[in-house]
C-alpha cells in the first residue's frame, strides 16, 4: 500500500505539462521523500554561478548527492536532530547579502534566480537548515571515532613517502598597531559631509541609497545602496547597534555615529523581530602624511625601548595597542581561516608578511604602514616574529594532531561509505528510467 501511495504521489507530481513543455517532475524518490528536477537544475546553476566545477555529468552526479542527503536526514528525524533557528537565519542573510553584492543589487539577484528575494529567503532557510542538519548527523554518527596514539603511530608508519604531508612554512605573530591621531579640522570636515548628506535626504531633494553608492566608504555595503541585510544586534558594534536598534522612521536619518571603523550615518529600511535591516553611509577621516610619519617614529620609538629589554613586546601592546581584537592576546594574531595563531606566509596581510619574511625568532620589525582589511582604513604597525617553522614533511613528534586529524577523517569516511551503502539496501528507492544511465558512485541505488 505504502509503494503504491508512493508511485501516486510520483506520477501526479511527474504530470505537470503544459503542451509537452515539462514545467516540472519527480526525478527519484527516497524513502517518502521526492527530488524534482526543478532541485537539480537550481544546484547546477548554483554550482556554475559560485564557480565550483562538478565531477561528470551534473544530470548524474547532483541527484546523487541530493539522494545521500535525503538518507542522512531521514536518520537525523528519526534521531531528532534539532538546530538553532537563530542561526540558520544568520547564515541565510549571510548568503542574500553575499549573491547581492556578487551580482549588484538585490533586483539584479532576483532577475538571476527568477524568484523574489523572500522566495529566495524560504528556499535556501530549507537548504541551510538541511545542511546543518546533515552537518549534525554525520558528527552524530562518526562521534565515537577516536583513535588511540598507538593507531596513530600504526597509521603513520603505514603511510607511503608520498602520503606523508609536507607541512609549509608557518609563523606565528604579535603585532602592536595604533592609527595616527587624526586633527580635530578633519573630523569636523568628514562630520559636516555627513550632516550635509542628512540634510538632503531629510528634506526629499536625494535619496540615501544612491548617496551610499556615491559616497560610501564601506565598498561591500556601497554596492548595495548601503544596506546590510538582514543582521542580529550581536553582529554589529556597539556604538552602530545601539542608534539603528532605536530608529522608527524609515524616512528619517540618524544621528552621526563614530565606531572603529569611522563615522556612520544610518536609514532604517524594516525590523523583523530581534533582526533589522539598514542602509548607512561610512566616511573615513583622511590621514595626513605628516600625521603617519609621527606615528611610525612613536613606534620605532616603543620598538626600540623593547629592544633594549626595559619592556617587554607583550607589555608594550598592553600599554600602547589600539587593536581591540589582539590587545587581550598579547598582540597574537589569530588565522581567520583556521583559529590557530599559526600562519602560511599567504594567509597573512601582505604587508606584514614582507616585514616578517627575513626576520629570526624573536626579532622586531620597523615601523611600518599597513591597510587594516576588516576596518577599511591604514593603521601603523610594527610587528614581532614569535615563532618559525620550516616546511617540513609531517613527524609524530611536531605534528601529532595533524596526523591524527587524517586518521580520523580515514576513519570517518569509511564509516559514513559503509552507512550509505547499508541504508541504500534498506531504504524504498525510486528512480525515473530517463535518470538511471549513470555510472553512480554508489551503484545500490537501483533495485533489481
Amino acid at each position: 500500500m505504502r509503494k503504491q501511495l508512493i508511485t501516486l504521489i510520483a506520477l501526479l507530481g511527474s504530470v505537470c505539462a503544459i503542451a509537452d513543455n515539462v514545467i516540472d517532475e519527480v526525478i527519484w524518490i527516497v524513502g517518502d521523500e521526492a527530488i524534482l528536477r526543478s532541485e537539480v537544475e537550481e544546484e547546477r546553476m548554483r554550482a556554475q554561478y559560485e564557480g565550483q566545477q562538478i565531477p561528470g555529468d551534473p544530470y548524474c552526479f547532483i541527484p546523487e548527492q541530493l539522494a545521500i542527503q535525503k538518507l542522512f536526514l531521514h536518520q537525523a528525524e528519526l534521531d531528532s536532530i534539532e538546530v538553532n533557528e537563530a542561526t540558520v537565519s544568520h547564515q541565510v542573510d549571510m548568503r542574500l547579502n553575499y549573491f547581492m553584492s556578487q551580482i549588484g543589487s538585490k533586483e539584479k539577484m532576483e532577475e538571476y534566480f527568477r524568484k523574489s528575494s523572500s522566495e529566495l529567503r524560504e528556499e535556501w532557510m530549507t537548504t541551510v537548515r538541511n545542511q546543518m542538519i546533515i552537518q549534525q548527523m554525520q558528527a552524530k554518527l562518526t562521534e565515537n571515532i577516536k583513535p588511540t596514539p598507538a593507531e596513530i603511530r600504526r597509521f603513520y608508519q603505514g603511510l607511503s613517502e608520498d602520503s606523508i604531508p609536507m607541512i609549509p612554512a608557518q609563523v606565528e605573530v604579535q603585532i602592536l598597531s595604533f592609527e595616527p591621531i587624526v586633527p580635530r579640522e578633519e573630523i569636523d570636515r568628514v562630520k559636516g559631509k555627513l550632516r550635509e548628506f542628512t540634510e538632503r535626504v531629510n528634506s526629499g531633494n536625494a535619496d540615501f541609497a544612491m548617496l551610499a553608492r556615491l559616497y560610501s566608504e564601506d565598498p561591500e555595503t556601497a554596492k548595495r545602496g548601503g544596506e546590510l541585510g538582514f543582521v542580529g544586534r550581536g553582529q554589529l558594534v556597539n556604538e552602530f547597534a545601539d542608534v539603528a536598534f532605536n530608529l522608527t522612521d524609515p524616512k528619517k536619518v540618524s544621528r552621526i555615529v563614530e565606531t572603529e571603523y569611522g563615522y556612520h550615518i544610518i536609514q532604517l529600511i524594516e525590523k523583523k523581530g530581534d533582526r533589522i535591516n539598514c542602509r548607512h553611509i561610512l566616511l573615513h577621516p583622511r590621514i595626513s602624511a605628516a600625521d603617519k610619519v609621527k606615528s611610525l617614529e612613536r613606534l620605532d620609538s616603543i620598538g626600540t625601548i623593547v629592544k633594549a629589554g626595559t619592556l617587554s613586546f607583550e607589555q608594550a601592546v598592553i600599554k600602547f595597542s589600539h587593536d581591540k581584537a589582539t590587545a587581550m592576546s598579547a598582540g597574537v594574531m589569530t588565522n581567520p581561516n583556521t583559529g590557530s595563531s599559526l600562519f602560511e606566509y599567504q594567509d597573512l596581510p601582505p604587508e606584514i608578511a614582507r616585514q616578517i619574511y627575513n626576520l629570526n625568532e624573536g626579532d622586531i620589525s620597523d615601523a611600518f604602514v599597513m591597510m587594516d582589511e576588516q576596518k577599511n582604513k591604514e593603521v601603523c604597525a610594527i610587528v614581532k616574529l614569535k615563532v618559525k617553522r620550516d616546511a617540513h614533511k609531517a613527524n609524530l613528534t611536531d605534528d601529532f594532531q595533524v596526523i591524527k586529524a587524517m586518521l580520523e577523517q580515514k576513519l570517518s569516511e569509511e564509516y559514513i561509505d559503509q552507512w550509505i551503502r547499508s541504508k541504500q539496501k534498506e531504504t524504498y528507492i525510486s528512480i525515473d528510467p530517463k535518470w538511471r544511465g549513470c555510472d553512480f558512485h554508489y551503484p545500490g541505488w537501483i533495485h533489481e
